[in-house]
């Protein structure tokens, strides 16, 4: 007869939430996170209805960014730079990937603006992994020398 087996592993030694609590959680994840597939259907079938924001630095935007996005280092995002939005408009954010805070710090800011605004998981690596393209052809509103948006 087997034997069977009364040791929890690693994965279950906590117990996994309750349903309720499982549904809160997920669904407070999606409210601020996307992901690279998402984005990029949203895109692509013309339901973008959104603004994706590359918030890092004009260099690295110039060297490769995700098609259709617009440059604005988290460090320039305030008040003055949001003036050709409407206050409604919902923010995507993202950076270099999941080993930089880029995307979270844009975010926050945003937020602090009284922005709608999400983070695009995996930023320019899980665009790449997702084995999607960037470009470098497109300028997407880089800001101009004071920092304004074009």
């Amino acid at each position: 007869m087997p034997t069977l087996n009364t040791d929890r592993s690693p994965v279950t030694a906590v117990p996994p939430a309750s349903a309720d609590r499982a549904i809160a959680h997920f669904a407070d994840r999606l409210a601020f996170e996307t992901d690279c597939a998402d984005v990029r259907a949203a895109m692509s079938d013309g339901t973008r209805d959104f603004v994706l924001l590359d918030v890092r630095s004009p260099e690295a935007f110039a060297a490769g960014h995700v098609p259709g996005a617009v440059n604005l280092p988290h460090g320039r995002i305030v008040a003055r730079n949001l003036t050709a939005y409407p206050v409604d408009t919902v923010f995507v954010t993202y950076c270099n990937g999941p080993h930089c805070n880029g995307a979270d710090r844009g975010a926050l800011r945003l937020a602090e603006l009284g922005r709608p605004v999400k983070k695009m998981i995996g930023g320019v690596t899980g665009w790449l992994d997702e084995g999607y393209e960037l470009t470098a052809d497109d300028p997407g509103g880089d800001p101009d020398p004071d920092g304004a948006v074009r």
